[in-house]
């Protein structure tokens, strides 16, 4: 790992930082030394060089509930991921963190996610069941670490320890000091792509992430949460109506409905979705600054070890947010026409797979080349990494390609 240059003396970081923020000026470094930029932090160069990666175009046609052909306005894991990086600078700017770090975090949380959303997740984690199973968020760290190949130097996007261990580990510590799993992981191995990250390059995985982290995560929940409402709405799978006993929503359509009686539809939607985003920003927002006061860390390093997110819902809103998920499940994830085209894309996703394993020269030559003396750990490794990096369009394009059998996603 390479020293930093201080940045601030570059005219970076006028705005003065938390002192538990993360500073760009003590950045671990990269994985692969370079020399640090004249213009930009490590966390801008991050951002920029996420933005211009291929796996982050891809986003544009993958699914994030509804498939690609369902509408021009529904939103897919490209707009979810912006919706998400400015919800994060909102609340790194109130809690005076690094907002570069958390909009890298927020905009590369997803370019792990397979095609056809969690469905296409739980095939390909199926399928790799010997093989190290398949996790989307250790997918995100293999594609930038491993997967995208567009510079001389390096394969991946080279980015800087603190990205890395926030796009890991955002959801919260992976493992105990003593490397046992713990959380959702518990009782199951580290993810393949954890594992296969060079051990030298510590990513503390049982400590928390950083504050700029927690803050892209909580607002991963935000957007997920108000523009599922949205989309479900705009869908027809449920009514303004059926909202009206859903925690907060509820609440915040009755002052809707106060204030501008009469409203058209789509109005009436969009201004239910903005004062729901905005009441989780506020909630997070105070209940993080009540945390911070109480715990008065100092340092990053101080949010790292201490035992509980620092960013979070207060108790009532989790609360809420727990209701608001609830009713997702019931109206929207689990509706029968959503079940019913996820059923479809497991078909499309599972035939490719075992399309490609007994017949791995149907790939490009790229993925293809140095596999008939590969092992089949390797093979299946490669067949997974091409059907995750696909987008909804292009599956189905390969699956028109190798089978006479596509299903109509419609």
């Amino acid at each position: 790992m390479t020293a930093r240059l201080a940045h601030a003396e570059l005219g970076f970081g006028s705005q003065e930082r938390a002192p538990y923020a993360v500073d760009p000026a003590r950045s671990r470094g990269r994985l692969i030394p370079e020399p640090d930029s004249p213009t930009r932090t490590p966390y801008q160069r991050d951002r920029d060089r996420i933005i211009h990666s291929t796996a982050f175009r891809r986003l544009k046609h993958k699914t994030q509930v509804f498939v690609y052909h369902e509408g021009d306005h529904y939103r897919t894991r490209l707009t979810h991921s912006i919706e998400v990086s400015q919800i994060a600078r909102s609340i790194s700017r109130a809690l005076r963190l690094d907002e570069d770090l958390a909009e890298a975090l927020a905009l590369a949380h997803d370019l792990g996610h397979t095609p056809f959303g969690h469905e296409g997740e739980d095939v390909l984690d199926a399928c790799m069941k010997e093989y190290g199973g398949f996790d989307h968020n250790a997918q995100s760290l293999r594609i930038v670490t491993a997967l995208e190949r567009r510079y001389a130097e390096f394969d991946g996007l080279n980015l800087a320890w603190e990205t890395l261990e926030g796009l890991v580990k955002h959801n919260g510590p992976l493992t105990d000091r003593d490397g046992a799993c713990i959380g959702k992981l518990a009782g199951h191995a580290l993810p393949h792509a954890i594992l296969d990250y060079p051990a030298h390059d510590d990513l503390m995985l049982w400590s928390w992430p950083s504050a700029e982290a927690q803050a892209a995560a909580i607002a991963d929940d935000i957007a997920y949460d108000a523009h599922d409402l949205d989309d479900g709405l705009r869908a027809g799978l449920f009514r303004l109506e059926h909202l009206k006993g859903v925690p907060l929503v509820g609440d915040l359509l009755a002052e809707v409905d106060r204030r501008y009686p009469g409203l058209e539809t789509p109005r009436r939607i969009h201004e239910l979705v903005r004062r729901v985003i905005t009441r989780m920003v506020e909630d997070v927002i105070a209940e993080a600054q009540g945390r911070l006061q109480a715990q008065g860390p100092l340092s990053a390093d101080d949010i790292r070890k201490a035992g509980r997110a620092m960013i979070g819902f207060s108790p009532a809103m989790a609360a809420a947010e727990a209701g608001i998920k609830t009713f997702l499940f019931e109206h929207m994830y689990r509706h029968e026409d959503v079940l019913c085209v996820r059923r479809l894309v497991a078909k499309v996703v599972r035939d490719l797979f075992d399309g490609f394993i007994a017949h791995p020269h149907e790939m490009p030559q790229e993925w293809a080349c140095d596999l008939d003396e590969a092992s089949t750990t390797t093979v299946h490794r490669r067949v997974c990494d091409y059907i995750a990096g696909m987008t909804d369009r292009y599956a189905i394009d390969e699956h028109r390609r190798l089978f006479d059998d596509t299903p109509e996603l419609r």
